[in-house]
């Protein structure tokens, strides 16, 4: 927070390393700003477009409506009154899902009672599910395309790609939260609820794919009409959203992301909240993913060694040091529903005494000493065997 204003892309980086840090208790404060906000982001969706679902744009105050200065004073008489009039911000909607995975996180971690939270990340998806329906049918007949796929155009992949066909952050966003509500226990949704998002996600469009070099590699969109920033949203389902990673399918197609996409490598640092440690660290690059960690993690060149910055945004840059330890948990573990995966990039020659929280109210501590796990707890013990160790 800032000027009370919430960036959803800055803040989001403070909170995730929570999780595998076992602060739960620290995640509510986030969880309950944006409960609190759910009603007003509801009548955004109905006084501006007259449909359901709450809408929460990048950038906003402290009753969860756009901030002024990003909605725009001076604005077109025709300008669409639920937009922000602005060139980086223009339809991103999907930062929220990024809570809305923590929340589940949380009922998978810990254990939480997440029956609050549920009915907050429905509407969420209910804004998409209606509102590109909408704005399929004021341009053509169809809300659907051929193969009975949203049409989500416009939408924004991240504050780079702008005016996009199909977002990669929104589909992988989309996907991912649809998923890990289905996996949800019963408790949760009824079966009328569940088929809703069934059919949802049936409907969710395949992410796109472009060629460098020869290289088939992740697209950030099927098109777009300009490039705003510098981020990487081509890596995001990477993370946040966890389609590719080490130990899932075409791996090799998002190494060559990382490698060979011109503007992956060229944005390619760890100043602020670039979160290109984060994803060395997922595909399993170790070199790199230490080099970036170690200059994330480097005094700042102020009073207090942890005020980072100036980066984009101000300093202290806090979601600088929140991204930074992403990076440093993902070398260490990586987690995929019920698989611990122990020194996915881990270098050799860096020595560890860690201890680390897992998906179902596990936990996860020993010492690594040249490469290889000397001692090993994993509480409770029948998870151990879910635990996949490096290879010698």
């Amino acid at each position: 927070m800032g000027w009370g204003t919430m960036t959803a892309q800055n803040q989001r980086l403070v909170y995730h390393p929570m999780l595998k840090s076992g602060d739960f208790d620290m995640l509510k404060s986030q969880f309950d700003f944006y409960l609190r906000n759910q009603r007003n982001a509801e009548l955004r969706s109905q006084v501006y477009w007259q449909h359901s679902g709450a809408c929460f744009t990048e950038q906003i105050e402290n009753f969860g409506l756009p901030n002024i200065t990003e909605y725009g004073t001076k604005r077109p008489e025709s300008y669409d009154p639920g937009m922000e009039y602005n060139a980086w911000l223009e339809y991103e909607w999907d930062t929220v899902f990024e809570f809305c995975l923590m929340m589940l996180e949380t009922e998978r971690y810990e254990g939480r009672d997440i029956t609050d939270y549920v009915p907050f990340i429905e509407s969420c998806l209910t804004f998409y599910d209606e509102h590109y329906q909408q704005l399929a049918k004021k341009r053509g007949i169809r809300p659907f395309d051929a193969q009975g796929n949203y049409i989500l155009y416009p939408t924004s992949a991240c504050e780079t790609y702008k005016m996009t066909y199909n977002s990669a952050t929104v589909i992988s966003a989309l996907k991912t939260i649809l998923g890990r509500m289905l996996d949800l226990p019963d408790k949760y949704l009824d079966a009328k609820q569940r088929e809703k998002w069934a059919t949802m996600l049936k409907r969710i469009p395949p992410l796109s794919f472009q060629e460098y070099e020869g290289h088939k590699t992740l697209a950030p969109a099927v098109t777009w009409a300009r490039i705003q920033n510098s981020e990487s949203p081509q890596l995001y389902s990477v993370y946040p959203w966890g389609i590719y990673g080490v130990g899932k399918p075409d791996l090799d197609v998002a190494v060559n992301t990382w490698k060979y996409d011109t503007l992956v490598v060229k944005y390619r640092s760890h100043v602020g909240w670039r979160q290109h440690n984060i994803f060395a660290a997922r595909l399993g690059l170790t070199e790199e993913a230490a080099r970036l960690t170690k200059l994330k993690f480097k005094n700042a060149p102020h009073r207090f060694p942890t005020f980072w910055g100036p980066g984009f945004d101000w300093t202290p840059d806090h979601n600088w040091g929140g991204s930074a330890m992403i990076g440093l948990q993902e070398m260490l573990m990586q987690t995929d529903e019920k698989t611990i995966r122990l020194l996915p990039a881990w270098p050799s020659d860096w020595n560890v005494t860690f201890k680390l929280h897992a998906p179902y109210n596990t936990t996860v501590e020993g010492s690594v000493v040249n490469g290889k796990v000397e001692r090993l707890k994993v509480t409770p013990q029948e998870r151990a065997k879910d635990v996949i160790l490096p290879k010698d």
